[in-house]
């Protein structure tokens, strides 16, 4: 697949970009017993406006899901900006130089961005849980024993995002330590994100910050069985198919830039799904990657009409990496051999590992969704105990033998492309 990335898709059919953030108390649900979360000393700091940062994550989720829908024009696409932005919003904290302006470039971080402020966005996302809304978050640093973390960064992440330490073996044991962070991870979810780390994935990583976010929402009005049937719904690539329709009446329209935008509110009142149609074309183009600006989402939320949807049943997930997109977004100096992330330690590098696994449910009821952000970090100077490394990286021989000494083959490889 272009630029690197390699994703899996498990989906329905889909009608309209869903954008969704959302989340609650974190470090909710508690880890498994065989691992110990430390914490920083959170500090005091002064209220502050959480705004700015929802609009900041609002337009990197936008350039985010254009970039990922221009590499991949016709498949289903699902992703939090909320969870990519707070694993990245953590390693953003131990950024120095230019790696941190670069990663505030791309992350659209206010001017004035804050410890006061990250922490009044955690405190937003904590206070939306409620009767007919559960909304769950976990942030985590998770350390191989053998580095020092600054206790300046353990301090400045359980101010700004509530996030502990907890040591795992990912230099000497990356199995067991993705196993401990898929735990954890499964337990934050409910068990919608069971895999999101594997061995092979934490290879010579160093630190590996995670973010979790479940959500299960039920419709301030639900849509009725009665009225879910089957209707037409043509492809990016121009397919007809016949997807289960939700039908219901009474939900907020409005129009800017030629979207058309439906908001669906959840009980409570402080969660909604905003449902985003584009504008209309001739016939569909699979290279269509648009998306709405900022301004005109604001302008549709707060339309004045009043009608009724039509929308497909959904189900979907996704997983992958995302280094390569926001390498292409301008976050190359965080990724390369260049980078400072002095502020977490020393002995931090660069960031090598950037994955985020998600599935979605829209039905009747109301909305199940889960996410989880990876964002592993590698030390500079990794040595560890494997013993003398062999590298064949010039011509070489290989020799199949017997236990007599016979040989049944023997080849000089000059050039290993060229069979």
């Amino acid at each position: 697949m272009a630029m690197g990335r390699q994703m899996r898709f498990g989906a329905g059919i889909v009608a309209v970009s869903l954008l969704a953030a959302g989340c609650a108390s974190a470090d909710a649900a508690q880890p498994p017993a065989s691992v110990t979360v430390n914490r920083g000393v959170a500090q005091a700091e002064p209220a502050a406006d959480a705004r700015p940062y929802g609009a900041a994550d609002t337009e990197f989720g936008l350039n985010l899901l254009g970039a990922w829908c221009r590499q991949d024009p016709q498949q289903n696409l699902l992703l939090s900006p909320a969870s990519m932005a707070t694993a990245l919003g953590m390693a953003y904290q131990g950024a120095r130089g230019a790696t941190a302006q670069a990663m505030a470039k791309v992350l659209k971080l206010p001017a004035a961005t804050s410890l006061a402020g990250l922490k009044a966005r955690t405190q937003a996302l904590n206070s939306l849980d409620g009767p007919g809304v559960t909304l769950n978050q976990s942030n985590r640093i998770w350390a191989d024993p053998s580095l020092a973390t600054k206790q300046s960064y353990l301090n400045a992440l359980a101010t700004g995002y509530q996030a502990g330490v907890a040591r795992v073996p990912l230099l000497t044991d990356p199995a067991q330590a993705a196993r401990r962070i898929d735990q954890a991870v499964s337990a934050a979810t409910d068990g919608q994100i069971k895999h999101l780390v594997n061995a092979g994935l934490l290879h010579d990583l160093g630190w590996v910050l995670t973010d979790a976010l479940y959500l299960n929402a039920t419709w301030a009005v639900k849509f009725q069985v009665s009225q879910t049937y089957a209707q037409p719904f043509t492809t990016a690539s121009g397919q007809r198919v016949r997807p289960q329709f939700l039908h219901g009446g009474g939900y907020q329209i409005g129009s800017a830039g030629g979207w058309t935008g439906v908001t669906l509110p959840y009980q409570g009142g402080k969660v909604k799904m905003v449902a985003l149609l584009p504008p209309a074309t001739s016939a569909p183009k699979t290279s269509d990657c648009a998306m709405p600006s900022t301004s005109a989402l604001a302008s549709i939320e707060n339309g004045g009409k009043t009608g009724s949807i039509e929308m497909p049943k959904v189900k979907l997930s996704s997983s992958g990496s995302f280094t390569a997109l926001l390498g292409s977004l301008g976050m190359g100096p965080a990724l390369g051999g260049s980078a400072n992330f002095t502020g977490i330690s020393q002995r931090a590098g660069q960031i090598g590992l950037v994955q985020q696994d998600a599935t979605m449910a829209v039905s009747e009821k109301g909305t199940v969704a889960a996410a989880a952000t990876a964002v592993g970090v590698s030390p500079t100077a990794v040595r560890v105990a494997h013993g003398p490394v062999v590298t064949f990286d010039r011509p070489y021989l290989m020799l199949i033998t017997t236990p007599t000494g016979e040989p049944l083959f023997l080849v000089r490889v000059v050039n290993p492309v060229n069979g």
